[in-house]
């Protein structure tokens, strides 16, 4: 399998490269708008054509790159089947695998980030990756405080579907701020300051009820575009509106 790990830096979004080499089928796992141009290009370095998007949820910090991937690349857009997206070509869900080549993708419903939230589970034959989305980070999790979430939730799906998985899967979240790239379940286990150590429901329900975070800059045009796989909305600020404007103008 070829892999690769790439980010776009203003949302510290991290996008996977996922290519199967029997096939040249190839996925890219919550593409963003701002880096479609970035992303087609290596695709292109490398010799391979897109096969498919898959995005974790819709997104509230960023632009999703699926529609504009489909535009320019022919790829299909693939969402969470829960979500119910008129614009999605496939919809995945969790006891069905999806196959990109000979790859098999598996998806696992972990919401509480959001209420629709999948996180994808690859077995290599030597390493399970976990491509965590929002529900699971480095040392952290998602945002519990908007978007459907809700902390209780959350906490379930990680202890039931994340932290029962063997200790050596790899955890490759949807952002990190720190710079860091990657993760095991053992570490998160042990030293998550929200989850690790057993940390008990009620505690953790108590920090992610305290956190007193700013309201998300990107939500009030991100949701909607992203409702729409990624379609940019007349509400998308003057700031912010490169990306849409780079590809509007073809």
């Amino acid at each position: 399998m070829l892999f690769r790990q790439l980010q776009e830096p203003d949302s510290c979004t991290y996008t996977y490269l996922l290519s199967c080499p029997d096939t040249g089928e190839t996925v890219l796992i919550d593409p963003v708008l701002d880096t479609v141009d970035r992303d087609l290009h290596l695709l292109q370095e490398l010799g391979l054509k897109l096969s498919y998007s898959l995005d974790t949820h819709i997104h509230a910090d960023h632009l999703t790159g699926a529609r504009r991937l489909k535009e320019l690349a022919g790829s299909r857009i693939v969402y969470p089947e829960i979500d119910d997206l008129p614009c999605a070509d496939i919809g995945v869900r969790e006891g069905t695998p999806f196959r990109v080549g000979n790859i098999e993708i598996h998806p696992l419903f972990t919401p509480g980030h959001t209420n629709h939230h999948h996180a994808y589970l690859i077995d290599n034959g030597t390493h399970k990756l976990l491509f965590s989305g929002d529900a699971l980070l480095i040392d952290a999790c998602g945002r519990t405080d908007f978007q459907s979430g809700d902390a209780g939730t959350l906490y379930r799906s990680i202890h039931d579907k994340f932290f029962s998985l063997p200790d050596e899967t790899l955890v490759y979240p949807c952002h990190d701020y720190e710079g860091r790239h990657i993760s095991t379940i053992a570490q998160e286990k042990a030293r998550n300051p929200r989850l690790g150590n057993n940390k008990p429901l009620e505690e953790f329900v108590a920090i992610m009820d305290n956190m007193d975070l700013p309201y998300p800059r990107k939500i009030d045009f991100a949701v909607p575009g992203n409702e729409l796989c990624g379609e940019c909305p007349p509400n998308v600020p003057e700031k912010f509106r490169a990306p849409c404007q780079r590809h509007e103008q073809g």
